[in-house]
């Protein structure tokens, strides 16, 4: 089997509610890019990346890094040789993560339909079928985040992970304290400062912080000061978890090192792929390390494989955030959405990624193609 057409897609989708965090906003739209590989015998792959230009680059930079840099790597290649091709691109192309994981993802999605096997399965199998949905309160007007909270509590989801950051320590205080006294007690809290607090007095905000019981306060300070996040790990009862400090493997071992976090959030965009990521939540687990699912500002395309992903990964526990292609994009290119079952994600079991890409609506956000 060989690779004989490599179509590459930059969409700006709308979307149904702005979304503030610590370091950006996103306020009318999301880039993403859709590849889609296709083989000489009509097998059809996909994958999205979706990149944050505050977080790692641009969906532009992304669609050409695919078109110029990796296709060329892909045309004739036998998907088959996953691994092989990603060590190329991996080669071929410095950073461009979330390209690479579209890259690897549409790869598996190849594989496994030929295979007849769930994407799952070609990473160890499943550990879990339903994973625990953990949804983000970012919208900068309160009121709204709380009944939309208050109306996915309905939906039967238990977890809601706060950005904090954005607004002023009194604000983000007075934020928690509302949603601690009037959203139920037992619910799962969880903090995000998306890198939004200066080192020098991140301590103290985050022990105001640890009144209002969350799971875990989530990349207080900026990606590069892990020796910051290590201290504020050692002044502090809450897990601190690292997301922007830990991009992939070598980072991971980094974090390890330095003990800069007691969690890691595990993400395919930042890794550059799906068995990256693995492989960060394997490092994780041999120093006791777990792992929360993350994702970037994603299509229910990107959330699939990392459905696939925490579905064959036991040390990623803390459940996932695949919430934003339902919730948030005001239309996705998948024409069923993923299912939700129990407050929680169900793991595709269909073959390859296990969902059905409508080219309709990836041709009506698009804003340019390249490729065949």
């Amino acid at each position: 089997m060989k690779i004989v057409g490599v179509k590459v897609w930059l969409l700006r989708t709308p979307i149904k509610m702005r979304r503030r965090h610590g370091v950006g906003d996103i306020e009318a739209a999301m880039p993403s890019v859709i590849l889609r590989l296709t083989t000489d015998e009509d097998i059809v792959g996909w994958g999205e990346a979706s990149p944050w230009s505050v977080f790692t680059g641009t969906a532009e930079a992304c669609a050409s890094g695919i078109h110029v840099y990796l296709r060329p790597i892909l045309e004739g290649a036998d998907p088959f040789r996953t691994a092989a091709i990603m060590d190329r691109c991996q080669h071929a192309l410095v950073a461009h993560t979330e390209a690479k994981a579209a890259v690897e993802s549409a790869l598996l999605d190849i594989v496994g339909k030929a295979a007849g096997r769930p994407v799952c399965d070609l990473l160890g199998g499943r550990v879990r079928d339903v994973i625990p949905l953990s949804c983000s309160i970012a919208d900068p007007e309160f009121e709204a985040d709380l009944d939309w909270a208050r109306a996915r509590i309905a939906d039967g989801i238990r977890i809601f992970k706060v950005k904090t950051g954005f607004l002023d320590h009194a604000q983000d205080m007075r934020r928690m304290e509302r949603l601690r006294t009037e959203l139920p007690g037992d619910l799962d809290l969880r903090i995000d400062y998306n890198q939004g607090l200066e080192a020098w007095d991140a301590v103290a905000k985050v022990r105001d912080m640890e009144r209002f019981r969350p799971t875990f306060i989530e990349q207080p300070v900026a990606r590069p000061h892990r020796h910051a996040m290590a201290a504020i790990a050692r002044a502090i009862d809450t897990p601190i978890m690292a997301d922007e400090s830990c991009f992939d493997p070598e980072e991971a071992i980094e974090c390890v090192r330095l003990q800069a976090a007691d969690l890691f959030a595990v993400k395919i965009m930042k890794s550059g792929g799906l068995r990256r990521a693995q492989a960060v939540a394997e490092i994780g687990a041999a120093a006791g390390i777990a792992c929360y699912g993350g994702t970037m500002f994603e299509g229910g395309l990107a959330n699939a494989a990392g459905a696939h992903l925490v579905g064959a990964t036991q040390n990623i526990s803390l459940g996932a955030e695949f919430y934003t292609a339902r919730f948030v994009l005001a239309e996705d290119v998948l024409a069923e959405p993923l299912a939700i079952r129990d407050g929680g994600t169900v793991v595709p079991e269909g073959p390859g990624l296990g969902v059905t890409v409508d080219e309709a609506k990836v041709r009506k956000y698009a804003i340019h193609e390249a490729g065949r």
